[in-house]
């Protein structure tokens, strides 16, 4: 699969992820809340760190910048 997430689609991404760990960590989020945005977290970590996200593709979504040749 060819990347299709941008460098600032990604850090919003992996900022969103580490709060979320980081309030999971100081107990300020429980029960099923923390288990919807624990795996929510987890997965926009992974998709961040692949730049792939395969959401985007049925959706034909790319946040790539194009290069100019």
């Amino acid at each position: 699969m060819q990347k299709n997430m941008g460098k600032i689609d990604r850090i919003i991404r992996t900022i969103f992820a580490v709060v979320v760990i980081i309030l999971l960590l100081l107990k300020q989020i429980s029960g099923i809340a923390a288990i919807i945005l624990g795996i929510l977290a987890l997965i926009f970590l992974i998709t961040s760190s692949t730049g792939k996200c395969p959401a985007y593709k049925p959706l034909k979504i790319n946040t790539q910048q194009k290069k100019n040749n």
